[in-house]
């Protein structure tokens, strides 16, 4: 059996997200569910498995069923395969963000930075007075970066901030292009990056993996494989697993 994989994020506004946790994890149960999916009152992210159908189901019921109420009408959601279920269980967890920047003055639901879709990303960064900056967790970059990236060596997405007053500004750094694994982490960057006084951010739209599954390796300025935390560790271009682990840079 193949297993449909879903990543999904959205910001939105759940200020009853606790009460929306065990209904949720119903949900996941009666479409035979595995992964893993976080709660804040900013919103919604997390990875699921499951057969096909199941997994389409479960994405419609989330965009448009009762539980949420057509709240999570504009899902950010990437799709790929795995020969083997990537997930031991299900877990639906309630967190204060959904993914830990730590600075309430990132707030993707009010504004982030300009969104580049994956056939322009190339141009962009491609673009000398663009300094490219990789958002993820060093051993992360280790496994596959694109050409040029700066590594900000972080052990977790909330040093992003030290990295930020160490390193960037505004002054100096007039235009930057940041990318992560799905697009969640550079939402939130971007939007504290702005929050700083930083003028021109961009961000890749749907991440690394949305980047993957459009662009032909032949085109791509990608080197390596792309970290994902689940059981498959390494995906390359077409979202195809990595026998390899993905620990060779190209």
């Amino acid at each position: 059996m193949t297993y449909k994989v879903a990543a999904l994020y959205q910001f939105v506004s759940l200020p009853d997200y606790r009460e929306l946790s065990e209904p949720l994890r119903v949900l996941c149960h009666e479409f035979g569910l595995k992964g893993t999916l976080l709660l804040a009152s900013e919103g919604i992210n997390g990875t699921v498995a499951g057969g096909s159908d199941a997994i389409d189901a479960f994405i419609a019921e989330l965009r448009s069923g009762v539980l949420f109420g057509g709240r999570l009408d504009d899902l950010e959601l990437k799709f790929s395969t795995a020969a083997a279920m990537p997930f031991q269980r299900l877990k639906v967890r309630l967190k204060k963000e959904i993914v830990t920047l730590g600075d309430q003055a990132a707030d993707p639901a009010r504004r982030v930075g300009v969104y580049v879709d994956p056939f322009a990303w190339n141009e962009l960064i491609g673009d000398g007075e663009t300094l490219v900056i990789d958002t993820r967790n060093a051993f992360e970059v280790a496994m596959g970066t694109f050409d040029g990236a700066l590594d900000p060596k972080i052990s977790r997405f909330s040093e992003f901030r030290d990295f930020v007053r160490r390193e960037l500004d505004p002054a100096k750094h007039r235009k930057i292009a940041m990318f992560c694994t799905g697009g969640i982490r550079c939402e939130k960057a971007s939007s504290y990056l702005l929050a700083k006084g930083f003028g021109e951010v961009y961000h890749l739209k749907g991440g690394i993996l949305k980047y993957l599954e459009q662009i032909p390796e032949e085109t791509s300025r990608w080197k390596g494989s792309c970290f994902v935390f689940d059981d498959r560790v390494a995906l390359g271009h077409d979202l195809t697993e990595r026998p390899d682990g993905g620990n060779e840079r190209e």
